[in-house]
């Protein structure tokens, strides 16, 4: 049955960010992975709004299902960046669902880790060597074992295997019904999952002191750019808002909500603890008004300056940078209040 464009936009609009229009065109690898990384954390979905013409043209194009020649794909760095975004991300579901398993950094992480490489790998027309990526994944994850790190590594090293080993996919046989291609979907999708929920329902507890350890690190990494944590903080807080707005009242998931409720408090205390901290990187009381904060930036600005301070470049520098830092942040923390 040839794919109509029309159709593929709504269930793209409709859907998309659960691979809706993957499914009605074929694409069920592209359908996964946009159902495991809701459309690939919504940026995926977005852009592909002008690349949907080509793939509907190329599902009806009976010389897809013709063999290609010997030579590989062309390199492309789109879809190498994406084996290696989803295979930490996949490494990151696996460390905090799996964890706790023995001998997990030998066997479930580079697991884990090389199916996410695998499933971006294998995304439309092309396909790479499951096992030779699996394989990399497993050899270089004992390098860095017990290291919340050795995701990174692994998911590089993974990737550029992937890459060296990328070919077309063979000639499409006869397609699978419907029903079974969505069966195989949702297959794949619990096992994805399952560990996640088990997690977060079962040792709440532990998966919310996790998660606030891991908030806590990567706002202290963005402590330097303090528009961009706080909106990591906000973002970061839309599920628990949400949870809030549906479960108040109602007495739902009481329980675990209280675990939650701690890393909300752990999130939100870096706001305040942070504003103390720019208060004194200026040198300044707590609350100073505004014309105090502009006053001391100002002096800061002048005294710390890299290029009056050339017999002590590096600490001016790091100076410099955490004044601009504190006062960015303060006035942000102003803004952002209600007249």
């Amino acid at each position: 049955m040839a794919k109509r464009l029309l159709v593929t936009y709504a269930l793209w609009a409709l859907g998309g960010p659960v691979g809706l229009h993957h499914v009605y065109l074929g694409r069920d690898s592209h359908a996964l992975l946009w159902m495991l990384t809701l459309g690939g954390f919504g940026v995926g979905w977005l852009w592909e709004f002008w690349q949907l013409p080509g793939w509907v043209a190329r599902a009806n194009d009976a010389r897809e299902s013709q063999p290609r020649g010997p030579e590989p794909p062309a390199l492309s760095p789109v879809r190498f960046f994406g084996q290696v975004l989803v295979g930490i991300y996949f490494g990151l579901v696996a460390l905090i669902g799996l964890s706790s398993l023995a001998g997990f950094y030998l066997l479930a992480l580079p697991l884990a880790v090389g199916l996410g490489v695998h499933v971006v790998a294998n995304v439309g027309d092309q396909t790479s060597d499951l096992r030779s990526t699996l394989v990399a994944a497993f050899l270089t994850s004992p390098i860095f074992y017990g290291h919340a790190l050795a995701i990174l590594p692994v998911s590089l090293t993974a990737s550029v295997t992937a890459q060296q080993c990328r070919r077309y996919k063979p000639c499409r046989g006869p397609r699978e019904t419907l029903r079974a291609r969505l069966y195989h979907l949702g297959l794949a999708y619990l096992a994805f999952t399952t560990p996640l929920a088990y997690c977060a329902f079962c040792n709440t507890a532990a998966t919310a002191r996790y998660l606030a350890d891991a908030i806590g690190a990567a706002l202290g990494w963005l402590s330097f750019f303090p528009t961009l944590g706080s909106f990591l903080e906000q973002l970061l807080l839309l599920p628990y808002r949400a949870w809030r707005l549906l479960t108040e009242g109602a007495g739902f998931g009481a329980g675990s909500f209280q675990e939650w409720e701690k890393v909300y408090e752990f999130v939100q205390s870096f706001q305040s603890e942070r504003q103390q901290l720019a208060y004194k990187v200026l040198a300044l009381r707590d609350g100073a008004p505004v014309e105090e904060i502009h006053k001391s930036y100002r002096e800061l600005v002048k005294l710390w300056h890299p290029d009056h301070n050339r017999h002590r470049a590096e600490e001016a520098e790091r100076r410099f940078i955490e004044v601009q830092a504190a006062y960015e942040s303060l006035m942000q923390s102003r803004k952002a209040k209600p007249a």
